[in-house]
């Protein structure tokens, strides 16, 4: 996609505007936290486009330097160099200047929870939960769990947690959906093989002002905890549960020992849920643009299957299948299925854009 320069001498001008403002001294308070986030996120845009500028401009000055006999050969030479390295260089920045997500750059309430195959679809849930744990450590994120059932053989029918670090929605959002595991289960005692599955939810974190939570929409109900647990579970009402009326999202949180930090989770997962809705709102006249690329992130869309006893991974959106399992739900592998997910999404909006 070639990009026009004068529009790009736009966009370097107007890195060079924020420069300056930024540079005066004279912007406080909000009006310097958004020249700032403006900053960061047009630096390599800018950068970028003032490499292709001069890439574009040498071109120019070698096409008139090989009308000059004594001249042509050198000049051919570093034209057609120009020529081989410019369209990538042009690509990248396509990519860079490609509209984002506003959520992108957000942490993100992860939830996984444990669907069709009883106590090994528990297990499964357990496993995925590792290997996000895992790929968060690699890219140096921290994962804080906020809410987590455990099951009678020690798997989750369900866990929350909060991820927090730079960019974590935009990487994790291809996450959600249905992921299908196809192995021999411990309790299997005839080796055969069981197809079972878990849905992860990856839901981009917002600020207190990016909603709202009035008081009065809440019926907030407390319990006694149960299911596996230590000495602390079924001896106080410190389990919380709390119904949004207007939406009817109902959150549960009985993980931790304080009724009223469970309270507080649970309004960090309502208000996490609450975003998204209207997040999916307000994109709704894009929805189906949003299918056509790596998928919705509906979490009834099976996305992928883990199969055992090939040791492969295949993610079914993009067709790629990896020999590598284990290095997967070691965390460290899945740099590679991430990766080629936000490639595949970033071809389609380009191939959108020429289109």
């Amino acid at each position: 996609m070639t990009i026009p320069s004068d529009r790009l001498r736009q966009l370097t001008g107007r890195f060079a505007e924020l420069e300056a403002r930024m540079a005066s001294g004279t912007l406080e308070g909000d009006a310097f936290v958004q020249a700032s986030r403006d900053y960061a996120e047009l630096e390599p845009v800018a950068a970028t486009a003032n490499e292709v500028l001069a890439m574009r401009d040498e071109m120019d000055s070698l096409a008139e330097m090989a009308s000059d006999p004594e001249m042509k050969a050198m000049a051919e030479e570093e034209l057609a160099a120009l020529r081989a390295s410019l369209p990538e260089k042009e690509r990248i920045l396509a990519i860079a200047m490609l509209p984002r997500d506003s959520a992108d750059a957000r942490p993100a309430m992860l939830e996984i929870r444990a669907g069709t195959g009883g106590d090994e679809a528990a297990l499964f849930a357990a496993d995925l939960y590792r290997m996000y744990e895992r790929f968060a450590a690699e890219q140096g994120w921290k994962v804080e769990p906020v809410s987590m059932s455990a099951s009678d053989v020690g798997g989750f029918k369900e866990v929350v947690a909060n991820v927090r670090g730079n960019g974590v929605f935009g990487r994790m959002k291809f996450e959600s959906g249905v992921h299908r595991v196809q192995r021999v289960p411990v309790t299997e005692s005839g080796g055969r093989i069981h197809t079972s599955a878990a849905t992860v939810a990856v839901l981009p974190e917002p600020d207190e002002v990016d909603v709202r939570i009035d008081e009065q929409d809440l019926k907030i109900d407390t319990y006694r905890a149960s299911g596996a647990g230590g000495q602390h579970v079924n001896t106080t009402d410190s389990a919380v549960r709390i119904t949004h009326e207007p939406s009817g999202l109902v959150v549960t949180c009985q993980d931790g020992r304080s009724q009223h930090k469970n309270k507080e989770k649970a309004l960090q997962v309502l208000r996490a849920r609450l975003y998204e809705k209207q997040r999916d709102e307000v994109q709704g006249a894009e929805a189906e643009a949003r299918k056509a690329m790596v998928g919705s992130g509906d979490r009834s869309e099976r996305i992928r299957t883990y199969n055992f006893p090939q040791g492969r991974v295949t993610d079914h959106r993009i067709g790629l299948t990896l020999h590598k399992l284990p290095e997967i739900l070691a965390g460290a592998g899945l740099a590679e299925l991430v990766d080629a997910l936000i490639a595949e999404d970033e071809a389609k909006r380009l191939a959108t854009l020429d289109g």
